[in-house]
C-alpha cells in the first residue's frame, strides 16, 4: 500500500510510502482520502502524517502532468484534511516539495527534521502550486516571503522555515515530537488572511521581467499570492485551481517538463558506462588563465586536490591571483563560508613546469586553441604521470582524435569541454574520441555528478555540439546583416525570442579576436564582417571599447555608425539589395539555421539524441528553457519542409531541407521520437 495507517494511543499515524521519493500519485491521493475517512470512523484524537524512509513527500508524480487529471485531485483531498476537527501535524522527516509541502500547509502544525528541505518549485515546471500553496502559505508567512518561495521556486532549510513561521518545531525525530506536540486549536483553513503588501508584489513583478522574461506562470503566481490578502480562502483556492489546470496543458509547461526529464536522463546516462573503482581525489590543470583557474576552482570546491601548472614563474603568479580572486568571490557572495574558503585554498597549489608533477587521477589541459601547443602539453603529461591518469582537453573546437593520436594509450584521452565560467555554468560536454575507453567515460560522468554538471556526450567534429550550432547561428546572423538588418535589430529580436543575449552583444562580450581566430582557422568562409572590423579597425569587442557596438567608459553600449557603414559597404560589395526584416523574420531565419545544423549533428552521430542538443543549448548558450530547447522548439513548429524549401529556392547554396526532417516527416514522426 502506498499509504499506511496505524493507531497508537489514540493518535492516527498516516505514512506515505511510495518509494523512492514518496511522490503523490493517483493511488496516493486515493489512499489519503481512505485513511482520513478511517481516522474519523475510529475517533482518533490526532492525526500525524509522515513519509516512509528519509523523504516526506518530494512532490507530485510529474509523469501525470502530460495526461488528463485523475480523481481524487490533491486540492480536494487537502480541503478534507484542512477541515478535520482534530489536531493534524505534518512530521516532515525529510524533503517536502510541491504537493508535499501543500500537504503540510493543510495541517494545523508542521514539525521538520533538521535536514529537511521545503519548497514550492512548480513555477520551474511552468505551473503554479495547485493544491492551496498560493493561498495557505501567505497565511502562515506573509505575502513577501510567500512570493519569494513560490515565484523563485527555491527550497529553504528547516531552520529557515522555522524562522519565517512555516515550521513550528525543528526536531531530530519529527514523529516522536508530533505525538506530544501541543497543536493549535484553530483549524488550518480558519487562519486569518495575510496583510496586503503592494510593495512586495510590485518588486516581484519587476524582478520577473528581468529574470523570467517570456514565462507565463510567474506573473500568475504573483497575482494569486497577492489575492490571498483580499479574497476569501475558498474563492482564492478556486482561482488557483483554475489557473493550475490551464497552465498544466500549456506549451510552456510541456517544454519545461521535457527539460526536467531530459536533465534526469542525462544525470543517469553514466549508468551506461563502468563505474570507477574509486572516486577522483587529485587533479592537474595545465593553464591558470581565466578558464583554467575556473576549472581548478570548481574541482577544489568539489573536494579534489588540484595542482595548477604554468610555464614560468610570472604565469604562475597570475594563476595564483586568479585562483585567490575566485575564492574571495565565493566567500563574499556566500557560496562559501570563510572556513570553506580556506579549505578550498588549501587544496589548490601552483607549479612551474612538469618535472615535479604529483601523481593524479585526472589531468586537464586548458591552454589556448592551438593543436601544436596542446599536443606538446599532452606529451609532457604522458611522460610525467602514471599510466592510469585520465588525460583530458578543454578544447572548444579542435580534433580530439588528432590530439589523442600521439599518445601511447589514447583510450584514456577525452574532451571535457567546460563552459565559461566553469565554476558556474552547468554544462559539461564529454567528448568521446574514437579510442576513448568506456572506463574513461564512466569516470567523466562520475566527475560531472560530483561537480553538479549536466553531462552530454558528443562525438568529434569542429566545435562538437554547441559551438558547431553557434557557428551556424552567427553565420546566419551575419548574413542577415548584409541582407538588410543591423546588429541591434538582430540582438533585440533574439532577446525577444528568449535568448539570454543577442549574437552580436554576446560576441562583443567574448571578444571578436576569438571569433576572428576561428574564422581564419576554418578558412574564412562566410560574410567577411568580423574580418573587416578586426583587421581594418581593431575592434575586438568590450575589451577594446569597440566591437559591433561602441562602448563608453562605463561599459554602456551604443549603436556604431562605423559598423553600419561597414555592413552597408559589404552588402554593396556582395551585390546584395538590402531589405527590411521584422523581428519574427529574423528569429525564423536564425532558428531554422540552428535547427538545420542540429539535424546534421544528429544524422552524423555527433549527438546521440535530440534532447542532448536541447540541454547543450539551454545550459551552454542561453536558449530559453521555457521553449524546451532547440529540438523541442523545432517539433513545436510543425512540418518545416515548406519553410526550408522556400529558403532553398532563394539561396540554394546555403539552404536545403534537412534530410533528417524529411525522413521523419515522411514517416509521420517527430524529433522527440528519437529520444
Amino acid at each position: 500500500m502506498s499509504v499506511n495507517l496505524t493507531f497508537q494511543d489514540g493518535t492516527a499515524i498516516l505514512t506515505i510510502d511510495n518509494p523512492p521519493l514518496n511522490l503523490i500519485s493517483a493511488e496516493v491521493r486515493a489512499g489519503l482520502l481512505r485513511a482520513m475517512a478511517e481516522v474519523t470512523a475510529q475517533g482518533a484524537k490526532r492525526l500525524v502524517i509522515t513519509g516512509a524512509g528519509t523523504v516526506f513527500v518530494a512532490g507530485a508524480d510529474a509523469t501525470e502532468f502530460g495526461r488528463p487529471p485523475v480523481a481524487p485531485h490533491l486540492n480536494d483531498v487537502l480541503a478534507e484534511l484542512a477541515t478535520l476537527p482534530i489536531p493534524t501535524i505534518a512530521a516532515m522527516n525529510g524533503t517536502a516539495l510541491g504537493g508535499g509541502l501543500e500537504i503540510a500547509l493543510a495541517c494545523r502544525s508542521r514539525i521538520a527534521a533538521p535536514a529537511a528541505q521545503l519548497g514550492l518549485p512548480e513555477v520551474t515546471l511552468g505551473l503554479i502550486p495547485g493544491a492551496g500553496g498560493t493561498q495557505r502559505l501567505p497565511r502562515l508567512v506573509g505575502i513577501k516571503v510567500a512570493l519569494e518561495m513560490i515565484v523563485e521556486g527555491k527550497a529553504i532549510s528547516a531552520a529557515k522555515g522555522q524562522a519565517i513561521g512555516l515550521v513550528d518545531l525543528v526536531a531530530n525525530d519529527p514523529m516522536a515530537a508530533a505525538l506530544t506536540f501541543d497543536a493549535p486549536a484553530v483549524i488550518a483553513d480558519q487562519r486569518p488572511a495575510p496583510s496586503a503588501d503592494a510593495e512586495a508584489v510590485q518588486a516581484m513583478h519587476a524582478q520577473i521581467k528581468r529574470r523570467f522574461a517570456g514565462q507565463i506562470a510567474p506573473a500568475i503566481a504573483i497575482d494569486l499570492v497577492s489575492s490571498s490578502a483580499t479574497l476569501p480562502l475558498a474563492e482564492g483556492l478556486t482561482q488557483e485551481r483554475a489557473a493550475f489546470l490551464t497552465l498544466r496543458t500549456s506549451p510552456q509547461a510541456a517544454a519545461l517538463r521535457h527539460v526536467f526529464f531530459a536533465e534526469r536522463a542525462a544525470a543517469n546516462r553514466g549508468r551506461d558506462y563502468p563505474k570507477p573503482l574509486h572516486p577522483m581525489t587529485t587533479a592537474i590543470v595545465v593553464g591558470g588563465g581565466n578558464m583554467g583557474a575556473s576549472i581548478a576552482y570548481a574541482l577544489a570546491v568539489a573536494g579534489l586536490e588540484v595542482t595548477v601548472v604554468e610555464r614560468d614563474a610570472a604565469a604562475a603568479g597570475r594563476a595564483e591571483a586568479n585562483l585567490n580572486k575566485l575564492v574571495d568571490q565565493g566567500v563574499s557572495r556566500g557560496s562559501l563560508s570563510a572556513s570553506e574558503g580556506l579549505a578550498v585554498q588549501s587544496r589548490l597549489r601552483g607549479l612551474v613546469g612538469y618535472s615535479a608533477l604529483p601523481p593524479a587521477d585526472l589531468a586537464i589541459e586548458a591552454a589556448f586553441e592551438d593543436m601544436g601547443v596542446k599536443q606538446a602539453i599532452f606529451a609532457e603529461l604522458e611522460a610525467a604521470l602514471p599510466a592510469q591518469t585520465i588525460l583530458a582537453t578543454n578544447t572548444s573546437y579542435l580534433d580530439v582524435n588528432l590530439l589523442a593520436s600521439g599518445l601511447k594509450d589514447p583510450s584514456r584521452c577525452l574532451g571535457l569541454h567546460f563552459f565559461s565560467p566553469a565554476h558556474i555554468m552547468k554544462l559539461l560536454e564529454i567528448v568521446k574520441g574514437d579510442a576513448t575507453a568506456p572506463q574513461t567515460l564512466g569516470a567523466a560522468f562520475a566527475l560531472a555528478r560530483r561537480l553538479g554538471k549536466v553531462p552530454v556526450v558528443s562525438g568529434v567534429c569542429d566545435g562538437f555540439i554547441g559551438n558547431r550550432i553557434l557557428m551556424r547561428y552567427r553565420q546566419e546572423a551575419n548574413r542577415l546583416l548584409v541582407e538588410g538588418a543591423l546588429p541591434d535589430q538582430v540582438d533585440a529580436a533574439m532577446r525577444g525570442f528568449g535568448m539570454a543575449m543577442g549574437p552580436f552583444e554576446a560576441q562583443d562580450m567574448s571578444g571578436l579576436d576569438i571569433a576572428y581566430a576561428n574564422i581564419k582557422r576554418q578558412g574564412g568562409a562566410g560574410v567577411p564582417l568580423v574580418e573587416r572590423l578586426v583587421e581594418d579597425y581593431q575592434r575586438l569587442g568590450r575589451k577594446s571599447g569597440a566591437g559591433w557596438y561602441d562602448y563608453d567608459a562605463g561599459g554602456r553600449a551604443a549603436d556604431s555608425s562605423l559598423v553600419a557603414d561597414v555592413i552597408r559597404a559589404t552588402s554593396e560589395a556582395l551585390h546584395l539589395t538590402r531589405g527590411d526584416f521584422p523581428a519574427d523574420a529574423i528569429v525564423e531565419r536564425i532558428t531554422l539555421a540552428m535547427i538545420a545544423e542540429a539535424c546534421a549533428i544528429l544524422d552524423e552521430g555527433i549527438a546521440g539524441r535530440p534532447q542532448d542538443i536541447d540541454l547543450v543549448m539551454i545550459h551552454g548558450y542561453g536558449f530559453p528553457r521555457w521553449r524546451g530547447g532547440l529540438m523541442h522548439h523545432a517539433d513545436s513548429l510543425g512540418d518545416l519542409r515548406d519553410r526550408y524549401s522556400a529558403l532553398a529556392e532563394t539561396d540554394p547554396k546555403s539552404w536545403v531541407v534537412p534530410p533528417l526532417l524529411r525522413r521523419l516527416a515522411d514517416r509521420g514522426q517527430s524529433l522527440a521520437s528519437l529520444n
